[in-house]
Formats: structure tokens, sequence, C-alpha cells
């Protein structure tokens, strides 16, 4: 339905607002916010006689014609900061503005909490939003989104994105959460057992918000940013068990589908999220049979055909008890690894791609686990041997003297053959590269045109990078954070972002906390204390053609596979190997622990 323009007097201002008279109440302040910056939740919106509008308001009954005036009492929220609600008192100033010393402040800074107000129950959201933010594609994709419509819900996120990002204290989200609630009503529910509204499950908040972003968030190329960066596709097949189908001809049935996250039960038998992830994705589930004609037992299969850049795992801690008519928690512990290998839950058409690239991944750590080692035994062990000299030159010059030392000195031949740390660090630097180089094509070799999708992952590898917990017994009551971990500070003058120091950022609402990885690990629940509830994962990062200043396909080397092995040869991998020392400490050089490849 058209619009009808109405006008609106604020103080000694009148607007002119183009009135949809389908909608609500709510909507149309959130409308008025847009023109004169007072909340919703501050607004009194009156109209001819003593009429009222509250957010409930059908706008379609009070006879809304066009030239109508509304009266709109309110100001917008303070700008001193004594309420905590305002704008920072601060000018604002861009990195390009700023000197050395502010860029360093914001670089160790806490990122912005968000604030929930008691009656609000909205920890659920806090916990999501804290985790999308820290997402860049989406970031980038929300900075250049516009929109002209006057309730977009992706365009109020990247709002409230934007204003986060100006603020180190915690932000009042209000717009966007009374947004949220026009749109999607379920979580505008009022608390039965009490004032405010109530509490909602926060992988419901994070689904509904990606299926805003999915339809309106666009790549240049006008993909779904969601799809790109985020989505996975499974291949299932579907079998009945039941021999005498497949003797009557039943075939198996084989289908394809986008999933955003994997939905992981948790049972009796459920130990970490590799062993909920295999029962998700191979069940026996009861459906008809068209062959038997009656119900049959089916085995359902599914793997994934893509790995996106973002993996979710969304564990299923809540189940209906209908004696008590509440989603009571299950308290399982569910253990989860800070680095997952998805590989075996692919397709063997995937998994012959990225097997033999996670595996020269995991033979280039274990080499610059072996440099490190041997670097670490070497200066020990020159460590002692001059202690050694010391105390041999010691006892000398008790028995012989100083003249009689010095006589020896000019004698001894100078040693050579010895390595200094710079000559060993170039020559381990120039092993890493050209390990690096052969990486690179090895990826190119088995992606091909894929290598240009950069919401693949090209590896199989993930790092843990976000956890939403929930703490409590039952899911309408307990507490929702975020674990987010925390990106090394980027380099203002070359854009580089520096090495990660391991800790994490948790968000309880409006209290934002650094914490280390040891807290992460307490996270698997076993009690109503903080249980993994979302695991976000990212694909690890890999080196490029254009870092590493490779032409592609001039550069492309040819491989030697192993068809055996089911592995590469890897002669610059093997040949570092070969020159580490055949026992460190007492063990085998090759025995080391793989570890974080640094650039």
């Amino acid at each position: 339905m058209s619009t009808i323009k109405v006008r609106v007097k604020h103080k000694k201002v009148t607007h002119e607002v183009d009135l949809d008279p389908t909608s609500t109440g709510l909507i149309f302040k959130i409308q008025l916010y847009s023109l004169t910056e007072v909340p919703p939740e501050r607004q009194s919106v009156s109209y001819k006689g003593f009429g009222r509008v509250t957010d409930e308001t059908d706008m379609s009954t009070i006879g809304v014609t066009p030239g109508m005036v509304f009266y709109l009492l309110g100001s917008p929220l303070r700008e001193d900061g004594d309420d905590g609600l305002g704008r920072p008192t601060e000018e604002i100033k861009f990195q390009e503005n700023m000197t050395e010393a502010e860029l360093a402040k914001i670089g160790g800074a806490l990122p912005a909490g968000l604030k929930n107000y008691p009656a609000w129950n909205t920890c659920y959201l806090n916990s999501a939003l804290q985790t999308f933010r820290f997402m860049p594609e989406l970031q980038e994709a929300l900075a250049n989104y516009t929109s002209d419509e006057a309730v977009d819900l992706t365009a109020a996120l990247g709002s409230l994105y934007k204003a986060m990002g100006q603020s180190l204290e915690p932000y009042d989200p209000t717009v966007f959460i009374s947004m949220l609630r026009a749109v999607f009503p379920q979580f505008a529910e009022r608390n039965r057992n009490g004032p405010g509204y109530a509490q909602q499950d926060a992988d419901e908040a994070w689904s509904q918000i990606l299926s805003q972003l999915r339809g309106k968030l666009k790549t240049t190329d006008s993909v779904s940013v969601v799809d790109k960066f985020i989505a996975g596709r499974f291949e299932t097949s579907l079998e009945c068990k039941d021999p005498e189908a497949k003797a009557r001809g039943e075939e198996p049935t084989r289908s394809e589908e986008v999933f955003l996250q994997l939905s992981c039960p948790i049972t009796t038998e459920t130990r970490d999220i590799l062993h909920s992830i295999r029962a998700t994705l191979e069940e026996e589930i009861d459906k008809h049979s068209t062959g038997l004609d009656r119900e049959a037992k089916y085995a359902k299969k599914t793997l994934i055909a893509r790995l996106p850049k973002y993996f979710t795992v969304h564990l299923m801690r809540f189940d209906w008890l209908n004696q008590n008519q509440v989603k009571a928690k299950k308290m399982r512990k569910v253990t989860f690894p800070a680095e997952l290998d998805a590989i075996e839950f692919c397709t063997n058409e995937l998994k012959e791609k990225l097997a033999p690239i996670r595996d020269k991944i995991g033979e280039m750590r274990n080499a610059e686990a072996s440099f490190k080692k041997a670097r670490k035994a070497s200066k020990l062990q020159h460590a002692k041997e001059e202690d050694r000299k010391s105390e041999q030159e010691k006892s000398r010059e008790l028995i012989d003297g100083n003249t009689t030392k010095d006589k020896r000195k000019d004698a001894e031949m100078p040693e050579v053959g010895i390595k200094t740390d710079a000559e060993r660090d170039a020559e381990e630097a120039a092993i890493v590269l050209k390990a690096k180089k052969e990486l690179v094509s090895l990826i190119h070799k088995n992606l091909k045109e894929l290598v240009k999708d950069e919401g693949l992952n090209k590896s199989g590898l993930y790092d843990l990078r976000a956890v939403v917990t929930h703490a409590g017994r039952f899911a309408d009551s307990g507490h929702y954070t975020a674990f987010v971990k925390k990106e090394g500070v980027v380099d203002v003058v070359t854009g580089k972002c520096g090495e990660e120091d391991g800790n994490w950022w948790w968000f309880d609402d409006a209290k934002v906390t650094e914490v280390g990885p040891e807290m992460i690990k307490s996270l698997a629940g076993g009690g109503e204390s903080h249980s993994a509830f979302i695991l976000l994962y990212r694909a690890i990062d890999l080196p490029t053609a254009e870092e590493l200043g490779m032409k592609i396909p001039d550069d492309l080397k040819e491989e030697v596979i192993d068809k055996s092995a089911g592995k590469v040869k890897d002669s610059v991998v093997e040949d570092a190997m070969d020159e580490a020392p055949d026992k460190v400490d007492g063990k085998p050089g090759k025995e080391v622990a793989g570890g974080a490849m640094e650039e």
C-alpha cells in the first residue's frame, strides 16, 4: 500500500514523514528516531484530540489523512556522559588524522561491550552480535550497505557496529533491539514470570540475523556474502537397510542441501564435538519404503561437499521436558579442539583435493618446530661449552700463570665451520619460503579455479575463533556470554596484522575482560557453569601467490605424488628435517609437536 505524507512537530521544527498506514506505532517511532535522534522508548507521540501512538498501535485504525499533524515529545540521549547513554564526549578521529600515540591506544584498547537492562534480557542477542562483529567480511559488507527502507535490520546492524567501533564505553543497542522485535515479533515475547521481556535462545537470534543478512548483503559480483563465506553444502544419501527393498528395485536416493551451521545433538555417548558431528552426519531414520510399501529403517549418510571459510557448530544443549514444561539444559561435558580437521567429514572428491594440502602444512609445521628445537639445543650446548672453557682457563691460570696463558692463546687455531645465529636464521627462512611456495603450487594444482573463491576453506583445517556460552539450568533463564579470540594488532603503515598473543575477549554484556586460552578449555561444560553452545571456526590462514611474489601458473611446479602413501613427497621439508640434529635433548630430532606456522 502507498504511504501518506504527514507532519510531525517536534520542539520548533516540523518534519514531513511518509507514513505507512499498514505499519505499527513502533515502525513509525523508528522513522521519527532517524529524523530527531529521539529513541523510540523516549518518545511520546500524540495526534488530534487525546490520541496516543504506542508501540503496538495499528496505524490503520487511527484514521490517518494527508497532512495530518502528530506531536512528538522527547529528547535525544544526553551527551554529557552522566547517564552512560550518550555519544562519546571526545571528538571522534579517523585513523589518518590520529597521532602514533592515539593509534597505539586503539590497538591495545578493550572493544566496546553492549548494555543489557534487567527487564530486557538481551544477553542472548549481545553474545551473537559480538561474535558477528569480529567477522571482517560481514563488517566490510555492512559498511558498504545502503538502504532507503524505513525499517531495515541490516542497515541498523551496520549503524550499530559503526557506533561501537567509535566508542570505548559500553554501547546501548536499544534502537537495534526495537527494530529486531518489530521484524521478528518472537523476540518481543513478555516474561511470564515477572516484568520485562522473556529470555530467548542465542542460536535463534543467530539464525534470524543471518537470514536477514543473507538476503541483503551482496558481494561485488552480486553473490550473498553469507552464502560465500558461511554457507557449506551437504551431499546426502538415503538407503533402506532392509535387503528386500533393494531386491525389489528400490535404489538409494541422493540430494544436496546448503547449510549455515551444523546442529549437533548431545547424547549420553557424546564425548567431544567430533563424536557429535559424526553422529549428526551418519544416522538411522524411519521412513516409508516405496519398495516395501511400509515403514522401514534407512541409513542416512551426509558428507560435506563444500567447506566454507567459517564453520559453525551448534551444540544442542536443551531438551523439552513435558512434565515440567521447560527446556532443560544438558550439562554433559563436551570437549572441542582449538584446531578442527574437517576433512574426515567431506566427500571423497573433496578429500582427495584437501588431504595433500593439509599433510603438507603438517610437514611444514614439523620442520619449523625442528628448527626451533635445534636452535634451542644449539644455544644450550654452546653455553655449556663456554662454561667448560671458562673453567679450564681458570684452572690453567692457577697453574701456569698469565704469561703462559697468553702464549698458548696465540697458538690456538680459530674455530671454523660454526654458523652464526644470523646465518642459521637466513638459511631457515629460505627453506620456509621455498616450502611455502611449494604449498601454494600444490593448492593451485589441486583446487585449480576454486583458488579464486575467497569463501572456501582450502586446507580443511579450522582455527577456533569464537564461543557463545550458556550458564544455568534452563533455556528460558540463565545467562549467555561470548568469547572471541583476539586478532593481532594491525600495523597502520604496512597494513599487516601482527602476531596474535593467544588471548581472548570475554563479552559479558557491558563488561569486557581479556582472558587466557586456559579459560577457553574450561568451557566444555559438565555443570551449570558457562558451557559452549555455539562454536565458530575459521579457515586457517594460508600463504598466497601474491604475498610470495609468485606467478601462477608460470611458477607452478609439478609435485611427485606418492599414491601408495597418499601424500605429497616434499624434498624441501625432508631436507630441512634431515638438517636438524639426529637428537635434540636426547630425543630423535623428528619427534616434534606440530606448532603454528610463523610468517
